[in-house]
């Protein structure tokens, strides 16, 4: 029987630049493989290859996709096992904390023969050069999509109730939580549901609530406290110890998309765009801040103002991610050149290697 895989993103591209969150992800695992090495060299190969083993043997995994190239991963983890691979390379570099002993790192630039890459110099550094200014063009495009979001908040904020969010807000943590405390061994992980992506907005919130009981779609508009309402029950739900699932915006990592608290059977998200779902199943239920909490006659009042900065956001949004899809273009056209170099028996070495690791782990597991 296979095991259940859950996805998300560790890493986005926001309107803040480049964000992740590995580390958060990675606490708690007793043995961590940290992959580096450039485009190319096999490090998403090796850890669906992993993955894929691993859940044929009935393990539950989580698998951490890449926000630049969705069907890549850029890490997964078995929780089971407490063992995890990462790729550990820029932009989210991750470094060992206790080298030898939690954490191995792999270097797959060492199976690169620098003699091929040599003939290509010229075009890889021209590649290199291009590609970031494509990332940082994209960022920047992100970063006044975000301005012109703020923009939408304000004119929400000016026609909100601020006693009635705050009295929507504990009528809410009362439903979910009541009385009841958690094991006291809390953890908080924090991730993206979804990320801007060369393929557009992409989210796994369908696969990240499969199975929860209680599904709660908090709708409403820009700046009527749909954040403010999700990091008051995270922080309920730590405080409480349970172990929470933070999900962050992949727009505004400042803010939240989602809290999950599965020893309670539930989760509670902004169900709005780029990631509106609506109720479908018993348990499912929307919680509508813009009538809880707004004037009435906010929107037609004015009306000329929100859409013209929701078009000045959205156009944003679009040459973004068109520069994503650039960027993707010519990490790929890179990858070709490092593939030419690669020596690809020793990644099947390579692979082997960790997957006896993890059989030891899995060993050692079982012993204690």
């Amino acid at each position: 029987m296979s095991g259940e895989i859950l996805h998300y993103f560790a890493g986005g591209n926001t309107g803040k630049g480049f964000y992740h969150f590995f580390e958060s992800n990675l606490q708690g695992l007793d043995c961590v493989f940290i992959f580096k090495g450039g485009p190319g060299t096999g490090k998403s190969f090796i850890m669906k290859r992993l993955a894929e083993e691993w859940q044929r043997k009935g393990y539950d995994l989580e698998l951490i996709h890449c926000p630049s190239d969705p069907d890549s991963l850029d890490g997964f983890i078995i929780p089971a096992l407490k063992t995890g691979v990462v790729d550990g390379s820029a932009p989210h570099v991750v470094e060992p904390k206790v080298p030898g002993v939690i954490e191995s790192v792999e270097n797959l630039g060492e199976a690169l023969d620098a003699s091929v890459l040599g003939k290509h110099k010229k075009e890889i550094l021209e590649l290199y050069h291009r590609a970031g200014d494509a990332y940082q063009s994209a960022f920047q495009a992100f970063q006044e999509s975000l301005r012109h979001h703020d923009d939408l908040e304000a004119i929400y904020l000016k026609e909100m109730d601020f006693e009635k969010a705050d009295r929507l807000t504990q009528h809410l943590i009362v439903r979910l939580f009541g009385e009841t405390v958690g094991k006291g061994s809390a953890t908080e992980h924090h991730r993206f549901l979804g990320a801007a992506t060369p393929n557009g907005a992409v989210d796994f919130i369908p696969n990240l609530t499969e199975g929860l009981t209680k599904r709660f779609f908090v709708k409403g508009r820009a700046g009527t406290g749909k954040s403010t309402i999700l990091k008051k029950i995270a922080a309920h739900a730590l405080e409480k110890g349970f172990s929470t699932e933070v999900y962050h915006c992949g727009f505004d990592p400042n803010s939240l998309d989602m809290v999950i608290v599965r020893e309670l059977d539930f989760c509670i998200f902004d169900s709005t765009d780029p990631h509106e779902y609506f109720s479908e199943r018993r348990g499912d239920e929307v919680i509508d801040t813009y009538a809880a909490v707004v004037e009435p006659g906010t929107d037609e009042k004015y009306a000329n103002e929100i859409q013209a900065a929701h078009k000045r956001y959205k156009d944003k949004m679009k040459e973004g991610i068109a520069w994503l899809q650039q960027a993707k273009m010519l990490n790929d056209q890179l990858e070709l050149y490092y593939r030419e170099a690669m020596d690809f028996t020793k990644v099947d070495q390579l692979y082997i290697k960790i997957n006896k690791q993890i059989q030891e782990a899995e060993s050692t597991q079982h012993q204690s």
